[in-house]
């Protein structure tokens, strides 16, 4: 957000928070001081040049205030007023009531309390920016118990509408007028906790920035409790926090920015904070990092709304009970309550699960975040020593040109040994210590699995091979290189794919042996598959019994079949019957009276 110049003094950006919650005659409000403090905070890290604290005030003290922070907006581009506590309407006016007001009649409104147009008043200077924030909806007891001295005399709900009459002013209700605003349950109230998440939104609107507070409320209210703003600002977007220019210098880490937003992701821990960085940065490692949060986020919603169903379901069962309901309706009930039950046990689970994923992928972050820098640093060293070996050899020559002709010459001798003492320029490590180096970072990128050694072995090379394969560089494998060494040292986690031996698998940047359950064993594919069963294996006496059942069927002699042979008669020929063989010689009964006769004869069994 762009800013006017002023004087050298002047306070651009000027904040006074106000958090009433120890009133006298009324019920001590829990969260007030709490919010007040909480909003302080976010204003002191928004970078606001003066921000005012100030808890549980008397009317006197508030009128001091006031003054005293009208006197800081005149040289100030934006002031902003938040104030906590009790408030009321009274005929159409807003009050903002101290805690030593008593207000037993109407008429003490007048005489114990500070109109909101005394905030107008004070921010009415700046001249970019007037904001007064009012978290002062809540129930009020004053206007149970104080007297009218007028029957006709109107005392409202809330707060009245307020429509500001200087331009770039806006009035933040925590409740639509007429309405109350919930204290909450926690420590800050609904409203106070969206304030801190959105406002300070670097280059974020405030048109913007209280809409996503509206929806926050109304979703953390039930839709019960609705903020609203009143006012109008110009068409030029007014963020409470400008975006930093972008550095005109040499950029240390490229992913710098990602960083710094993700990070501001981690610290809002929602869901829309997580898309949001998504919607930036839809790929990459913190890309990864964020669906993982986002899956824990899910988990922790699956577990709560696992959880609500449980109690519902066993409210339900209760109900029954009590009712004395069938015996069917209760068992339904109870299996209700304990798939209920089972769900919630599940989803807790999956949030243990997803946390633990979480926690371990931050990790992997830091250490990724922890190796870039320390590369970055040692590439740094590198290139300041050997600038400072460049200037230093430049000063020698210069030194040298400026002596005599004579006082330069130098025996051929000595020439070479002060070419063999000056450092190369291209790198300050050692051969064994630079091949040593570049081992270990092939190591750690996935790229090496032997260990790191002071010699360019043939494994290196293969190693440096892989490398160029799935980084896309091309070095030369031959010999190790300062240029490799700084690539694979700018490579923050595994470059190279992980292999695993014959029954290991991957978990992680790990190899772990598969273990199969009884009665399967690891195939050839890897995977688990079942043991077949062994078929009986023929010993020596089954098959002496094999060879003696052989030898006995095949000296027996062959059963009468149809053999192919052909009996004649004087009838004709025809095929000897199936079960039948011819028969040479005599056959009592047949032929002659005397019973026996002679030739080929069928004879069937």
């Amino acid at each position: 957000m762009g800013l006017a110049c002023g004087p050298a003094h002047a306070d651009r950006r000027v904040a006074l928070v106000i958090g009433n919650s120890a009133y006298k005659s009324a019920p001590k409000l829990g969260n007030p001081a709490n919010d007040a403090t909480l909003v302080g905070g976010m204003f002191k890290k928004a970078g606001f040049d003066s921000v005012d604290v100030r808890l549980d005030l008397s009317a006197s003290e508030m009128r001091r205030m006031l003054r005293e922070f009208a006197g800081r907006t005149r040289d100030a581009e934006m002031a902003v007023i938040y104030y906590a506590g009790h408030g009321i309407e009274l005929d159409g006016t807003n009050y903002l009531i101290p805690t030593d007001a008593s207000l037993e009649t109407d008429g003490d409104v007048l005489d114990e309390t500070i109109p909101v147009e005394r905030a107008l008043f004070a921010v009415e200077p700046a001249k970019q920016l007037r904001l007064i924030i009012l978290d002062a909806c809540r129930d009020n007891p004053f206007a149970k118990s104080m007297k009218r001295t007028l029957a006709s005399r109107a005392i409202g709900r809330g707060l009245a509408k307020v429509e500001p009459t200087s331009p770039n002013t806006m009035i933040a209700f925590a409740a639509k007028a007429g309405s109350t605003a919930s204290d909450g349950d926690s420590r800050n109230s609904p409203f106070a906790a969206a304030l801190v998440e959105h406002l300070p939104r670097p280059g974020l609107d405030l048109r913007k920035a209280f809409g996503f507070v509206r929806d926050d409320v109304l979703k953390s209210t039930g839709y019960k409790q609705e903020p609203y703003v009143y006012g109008s600002l110009g068409g030029d977007d007014v963020p409470l926090v400008a975006v930093k220019p972008a550095a005109t210098g040499p950029q240390a880490n490229p992913q710098e920015a990602v960083r710094r937003d993700y990070e501001l992701a981690l610290q809002l821990a929602t869901r829309d904070g997580w898309e949001a960085f998504l919607a930036a940065y839809p790929d990459g490692f913190y890309a990864n990092l964020a669906k993982g949060q986002l899956n824990k986020i899910g988990a922790e919603e699956t577990r709560a709304a696992a959880e609500q169903k449980a109690r519902a379901a066993e409210q339900e069962k209760a109900r029954l009970i009590s009712e004395r309901a069938q015996k069917a309706e209760q068992e339904k009930a109870a299996a209700a309550a304990k798939a209920a039950e089972e769900a919630r046990i599940a989803a807790e689970k999956q949030k243990q699960i997803e946390q633990a994923r979480a926690e371990a992928a931050e990790h992997q972050r830091k250490l990724a975040e922890a190796a870039a820098a320390k590369a970055l640093a040692e590439k740094q060293a590198a290139e300041k020593a050997r600038a400072e070996l460049a200037a230093k050899q430049a000063a020698e020559k210069a030194e040298q040109a400026a002596k005599p002709a004579s006082d330069r010459q130098m025996p051929e001798v000595e020439n070479q040994k002060v070419a063999a003492l000056s450092p190369g320029p291209a790198s300050t490590l050692s051969a064994a210590d630079l091949a040593k180096s570049v081992q270990s970072e092939l190591r750690r990128v996935g790229c090496l699995t032997s260990s790191a050694e002071s010699e360019w072995s043939s494994a290196a090379q293969r190693s440096l091979t892989l490398f160029n394969k799935y980084a896309g560089t091309q070095f030369d494998v031959k010999l190790a290189s300062v240029d490799a060494l700084d690539a694979l040292k700018a490579k923050p986690g595994r470059v190279c794919p992980l292999v695993c031996n014959f029954g290991f698998k991957a978990d992680g940047d790990q190899c772990v042996k598969i273990s199969c359950r009884a009665g399967y064993r690891v195939g050839d594919d890897n995977e688990c598959e079942k043991i077949p069963e062994k078929k009986p294996v023929a010993t020596r006496d089954e098959s002496r019994r094999r060879d003696t059942e052989r030898k006995q069927t095949e000296s027996a002699p062959s059963k009468p079949e149809a053999s192919g042979q052909i009996y004649c008669s004087s009838t004709g020929c025809r095929p000897v019957q199936k079960g039948c063989r011819l028969v040479n010689g005599v056959v009592f009964g047949r032929g002659s009276p005397n019973g026996a006769t002679g030739g080929n004869y069928e004879v069937c069994n």
